[in-house]
């Protein structure tokens, strides 16, 4: 049997649906190298584990940025590598793959990526925004006259749209997410504490004390972290609090909030009343942030769910696609 599948193909991880299986794959979207030979070492998580630890011989590097492709060569061997491991032994036909993409990238990077498809084994490729994957992952029922508004915060980008009729009517795309708020945490310890961190260090206290809403359960958060001390440059410790962290990242959650504004002031007043009866429904990784859905429901008035499972959103929405004839034949169109 042929083996269709959906892949959220992610700044930070890649996530994998098979058809009649659910999320056969969620890994980093990390390559390690030989840095002499080009050789594929390692893929996922333990190319992850690499990541500033490395000899000169060996890189480890995300392919993806800001959800497109940065580096085409070791993407390809990425996608080789995911779409290799969903294959059954005895099975010789091609999967259909459709693959979520950022709304807004442009016609090189969604040729990029539908290549980069073909070539690691797909019989055909067809892009959907993630919004949209998101809103179908969860079981919405976009092709029906309402209108439903996604946030999903990935590693790499921040997308918002309102859907309504199986299409897009408004949205917003930012370069502005995951990675940016790791690096808000770095620049800040930096700057603070005159201490360098790595950037999974930053991911590591976004994950343990991030917070973007002022409670007292969030203030009292702490976390204790090791880097280089700039001056001395020896090892030095540091305890770190969730209101500090909050602070930290105040710089990137603001962009997301005007763009959530944004995309509400565009909306046509019928379709805003349907948001402001169903609510806002955030999915991707960003959406676990503590307190975030509390910080958008304050700015805008409007009541936000967040997705149960929100990191696996885009993949089985891209997968549950290929049943849904009218929304494929508008990718088709795309194509």
């Amino acid at each position: 049997m042929r083996r269709d599948l959906g892949i959220d193909l992610g700044t930070a991880n890649t996530l994998v649906y098979v058809r009649g299986k659910g999320i056969v794959i969620n890994e980093p979207s990390v390559v390690a190298i030989n840095a002499d030979t080009g050789e594929v070492l390692k893929v996922g998580m333990e190319a992850k584990m690499m990541l500033g630890k490395t000899p000169a011989s060996i890189i480890a590097l995300r392919p993806l940025r800001d959800g497109v492709i940065a580096d085409y060569d070791v993407a390809l061997s990425m996608l080789k590598y995911f779409i290799g491991k969903t294959k059954p032994a005895m099975s010789f036909l091609k999967p259909r793959v459709v693959i979520g993409v950022p709304i807004g990238i442009t016609d090189v990077e969604r040729r990029a990526i539908l290549e980069a498809g073909l070539e690691a084994g797909a019989s055909r490729v067809f892009l959907i925004e993630e919004p949209m994957a998101s809103a179908i992952g969860i079981d919405l029922d976009v092709e029906e006259p309402n209108g439903n508004m996604i946030v999903d915060i990935g590693g790499g980008t921040t997308e918002v749209a309102v859907i309504s009729l199986g299409s897009i009517v408004v949205w917003d795309s930012i370069r502005i997410a995951g990675d940016e708020m790791d690096e808000a945490i770095v620049q800040y310890v930096r700057e603070t504490y005159r201490i360098a961190i790595g950037e999974r260090t930053g991911e590591k206290i976004k994950i343990d004390i991030g917070n973007v809403f002022q409670n007292q359960e969030y203030d009292a958060l702490e976390t204790v972290v090791t880097g280089i001390d700039l001056s001395t440059g020896l090892p030095r410790r540091t305890i770190l609090k969730g209101a500090e962290i909050r602070e930290a990242l105040m710089i990137p959650i603001a962009a997301i909030i005007d763009s959530i504004k944004s995309t509400l002031e565009r909306t046509p007043p019928e379709l805003a009343t349907d948001i402001v009866e169903r609510g806002i429904v955030a999915t991707g990784g960003g959406s676990l942030l503590r307190g975030i859905d509390k910080l958008i429901e304050r700015e805008t008035g409007i009541k936000v769910v967040r997705a149960e499972d929100p990191m696996s959103c885009v993949a089985k929405g891209a997968g549950k696609v290929l049943d849904k004839v009218e929304i494929l034949k508008k990718l088709q169109q795309v194509d």
